[in-house]
């Protein structure tokens, strides 16, 4: 079958690029190995709970927003409702409780009265975040640095360091190897347009993007794995590929002038000529694979908020963490340590629950390594070992929560792996290091394009639509 555009992946990368290409008139063929579209933005249901797999809250949209206009030419503006999250985040750990708001002005002057010798620094870190200079005052470029050295120079407290690295696990595991210029635009898009949630999970968002490039003509071909390219007279032509379902091992054929790539580009360079193979993999080895998520699901029989749950998401430090040194050491430490993440759906009308009831989330860094080489039996019951002590620490927080559990389930690196086939189950792609080196697509073949995480614009919600969405606009472009 001929396509101008097939698309090898269903995450929220490739469904934008798939669904923008589809709008300007290209015949798309998006292949997802998955049962369901949308990679990490996805949910799953259990019982009477829908248990969001990826999404704790999305930055904006904001009227600034890169998404509000793609939202707006892809049909989600009247069919996606945003929920908006109340505030920040809360940071606990055994010497601080805060809450930090999303809007800049008040989290300053929280940050100030919690800290009143650090105004100085306060304001330096928010001028970053929502003024960043580019050049210094000759006129010369400002080299990237990274988090940690930049709040090294502008702050004393190490503890107010924490504070602002609360979320530091929406970007990467270590603050001292995070590129300060990434984090700036990530994390001040939190600041300058809040953040929202998607009412009944990130799954409307990827079905509804999904449904537009069928509804545009396209095909969405769920269940099916990309197992290569051809080729012809040494120009990229098409893929192969084959179901996943069943036991069948037969291969199909589809063609396209242009090929995008919503996957990590490590997956697909043995299918590359072997000529080119030595450039890929010199690309990639300039690259870093960024860290990967546990993540406790939680069904609740009844509304946290009975037993004091206040706050949308709690990011919990643990007392071994005393400043950002400690940070990296923690996030491979053992679990009844490791510094982790709790969200309460429940604090928002979230759509994932009926009447009555609620759904959690626990999250930490994680990484394959905690979990390879493990048999199928012993595997199972690290994940019991590891839900039973996150659950004994959150009990500390919320005394109770432990009773209102109706159901739960754990989900590690192995698992995001395992539906996303990314390299060391990787959920941001490539870490974004100070001064990272974009990886060179140059080096694969002109007609094959990056839509992902693995891209330009990065991971996350918001990156790798943007990545999708531009290019989309790349291959039009070409086209012309």
């Amino acid at each position: 079958m001929k396509y101008d555009v097939i698309v090898i992946g269903g995450g929220l990368g490739g469904l934008t690029a798939g669904a923008k290409l589809a709008r300007e008139g290209k015949k798309v063929l998006l292949i997802e190995q998955h049962v369901q579209p949308g990679g990490c933005a996805t949910t799953f249901k259990r019982g009477d709970y829908t248990l969001e797999v990826g999404l704790h809250e999305m930055d904006g949209p904001g009227p600034k927003d890169m998404k509000t206009r793609i939202f707006a030419e892809l049909g989600v503006t009247e069919n996606v409702e945003f929920i908006k999250v109340p505030e920040f985040y809360r940071f606990l750990s055994d010497n601080i409780d805060i809450t930090v708001p999303h809007d800049p002005a008040q989290a300053r002057s929280a940050l100030k009265v919690a800290f009143p010798a650090e105004t100085a620094g306060i304001d330096a870190y928010f001028e970053q975040l929502l003024s960043p200079k580019r050049k210094d005052p000759s006129g010369a470029l400002i080299p990237d640095t990274s988090v940690g050295e930049f709040l090294d120079s502008i702050i004393g407290n190490e503890e107010l360091k924490l504070v602002l690295l609360g979320n530091l696990g929406y970007f990467h595991d270590d603050p001292y190897t995070l590129s300060l210029a990434y984090y700036t635009i990530a994390q001040g898009s939190y600041y300058t347009g809040g953040a929202s949630f998607i009412k009944g999970g990130s799954q409307v968002l990827s079905d509804h993007l999904a449904g537009f490039i069928t509804s545009h003509d396209g095909e969405v071909k769920l269940s099916h794995l990309v197992t290569g390219f051809t080729y012809e007279n040494g120009k990229l032509t098409g893929v192969t590929y084959t179901s996943t379902r069943g036991q069948s091992d037969e291969l199909f054929t589809a063609s396209a002038e242009d090929i995008v790539l919503n996957a990590a580009p490590a997956n697909i360079s043995d299918w590359l000529p072997e000529s080119s193979r030595p450039e890929v993999q010199g690309e990639l080895g300039r690259q870093r694979t960024g860290a990967s998520l546990l993540t406790i699901y939680f069904g609740f029989k009844g509304d946290l908020a009975g037993i004091g749950s206040k706050h949308y998401s709690t990011f919990v430090y643990d007392r071994s963490v005393r400043s950002q040194s400690d940070i990296l050491k923690n996030n491979s430490d053992s679990f009844d340590r490791r510094s982790f993440t709790f969200i309460d759906y429940g604090r928002i009308n979230s759509g994932l629950a009926p009447l009555g009831k609620s759904v959690g989330a626990i999250c930490c860094i994680d990484y394959l390594s905690d979990w390879e080489n493990l048999s199928k039996s012993d595997y199972k019951r690290k994940k019991e070992e590891v839900a039973e002590i996150f659950l004994f620490r959150l009990d500390k927080i919320l005394p109770g929560i432990v009773g209102l559990i109706d159901y739960y389930e754990v989900g590690t690196a192995a698992t995001v792996k395992r539906y996303t086939l990314t390299p060391g189950g990787a959920v941001y792609g490539f870490a974004q290091v100070p001064s990272k080196p974009v990886f060179n697509a140059s080096v694969l073949p002109s007609n094959l394009h990056i839509a992902s995480a693995w891209g330009k614009t990065g991971g996350g919600f918001s990156g790798a639509i943007f990545g999708g969405y531009l290019c989309a606009i790349n291959v039009i472009r070409a086209r012309r």
